[in-house]
């Protein structure tokens, strides 16, 4: 690689000299903004209500830093809050929804609701977001580990992209560890037909036809999205249901078994907001006909914040029209469904599947923030490195991730 050297008698253009200044400029103005940034921390919500939903406007914050989205969580939970809330020159620069889990004598304060969480940016203030790496990491860092002091031993805020649809993260300059599981998107184009261009489109059409008369030969079906609230709650307890049945067949826990998770994604279908684009939980399925009338083939449940799709789950009734692949199936009957509605990217989450990689061309890695904050939390970060680090080895070698995968069925 060879490398471009400066003529000696070269000189810098006027624009050059200028941007360079201006450069400057900026980075010195953040670093003494975030001299001047000060964190409160609050232990509930409400009396941030107003100036979170104004936060979350933004269509680049994520739907699961959305004020709806975490009080559906804090509700079924009822955990301890840490929320960090950053002020500079009397304007909100950001809030980290946080909240604190303790474990085996550790106390890590996490993202609300981390656990079933896809993607996570926090809150920024665009001003504050657009700085990204401009931001003294020294500092912030400093801040963020005083706020917490005496609250947790480890601040730990997991899947977050560095960067998010052309934005560089504000917490991208933090200590950080790469993420084993990476997130897959599909961004919508004009139409459907410009959509399925990304992808093996010929190939992609001939396994929709094949598909379609399998579903016709067994009598049809029905590409359903349940009208009433009474609906999509039933429906989700037959998800829970069909998951259930499909872990245990694996010798793998069942994620969505505690009564807790349940209550939370129930509160869920209640969040809808209509005119700002926005619901945390919508339930869709494939209904089958003739002999088969009134059964279900497939589920999977959807969340909206603005232009952004998240598909949070799927489960399939494996009895039923094996054949057909009807998680897959509805997939297309709900992407196809979706053009024309405002919609810019269909996000399949975390976690790298074959069916995620058939359908999505753009593929988000993700980063964990692990920034001690006691003695303990050094320890404990240190140890969640390794332990990422490890499981990032073994999912890049596909051999030896199907061994983990078997040895793991195999112990429960």
């Amino acid at each position: 690689m060879q490398t471009q050297k400066l003529d000696v008698h070269e000189q810098p253009s006027d624009k050059a000299l200028a941007d360079m200044a201006i450069s400057r400029l900026r980075q010195l103005s953040m670093k003494l903004a975030m001299a001047e940034i000060n964190i409160e921390v609050f232990d509930t919500m409400p009396l941030l209500e107003d100036e979170w939903r104004a936060l979350e406007r933004d269509n680049l914050q994520s739907l699961h830093q959305s004020y709806d989205w975490c009080a559906a969580w804090v509700s079924a939970f009822q955990r301890p809050l840490a929320i960090l809330k950053g002020v500079h020159a009397g304007q909100t620069a950001f809030i980290l929804p946080v909240e604190i889990v303790k474990s085996r004598g550790l106390t890590t304060a996490k993202f609300i609701a981390a656990d079933h969480s896809n993607i996570n940016t926090g809150l920024f203030a665009e001003s504050f977001a657009e700085a990204g790496r401009t931001i003294d990491s020294h500092e912030f860092a400093g801040q963020l580990q005083r706020a917490l002091k005496g609250r947790a031993d480890l601040l730990l805020l997991q899947n977050i992209p560095v960067e998010w649809r052309g934005r560089e993260s504000p917490l991208a300059g933090l200590p950080m560890v790469h993420n084993q599981n990476h997130a897959y998107q599909l961004p919508f184009l004009p139409d459907f037909e410009d959509t399925l261009k990304q992808l093996n489109a010929k190939n992609r059409r001939k396994k929709f036809r094949v598909q379609s008369k399998r579903f016709e030969a067994a009598g049809g079906f029905e590409y359903v999205i349940p009208e009433t609230p009474e609906e999509q709650h039933s429906l989700l307890d037959i998800f829970f249901r069909l998951k259930s049945a499909r872990f245990a067949s694996l010798g793998l826990p069942d994620v969505f078994a505690e009564r807790k998770t349940q209550a939370f994604l129930h509160g869920l279908i209640d969040k809808r907001d209509d005119t700002r684009q926005y619901f945390g939980l919508q339930m869709h399925m494939l209904q089958l006909k003739g002999e088969l009338e009134g059964k279900i083939a497939a589920i999977s449940g959807i969340s909206r914040k603005g232009d952004h799709i998240i598909c949070q789950f799927g489960a399939i009734d494996e009895e039923l029209v094996p054949d057909t692949s009807p998680g897959e199936f509805l997939y297309w009957q709900t992407i196809s469904g979706l053009h024309g509605k405002g919609v810019a990217l269909f996000d399949f989450g975390l976690g790298d599947q074959t069916y995620k990689r058939s359908w999505a061309p753009v593929e988000t890695a993700h980063y964990d923030v692990v920034l001690p904050v006691s003695p303990f939390g050094v320890i404990a970060g240190a140890a969640h490195r390794i332990v990422t680090r490890g499981k990032a080895h073994i999912k890049a070698r596909p051999k030896l991730y199907k061994f983990a995968q078997g040895i793991r069925a195999r112990i429960g």
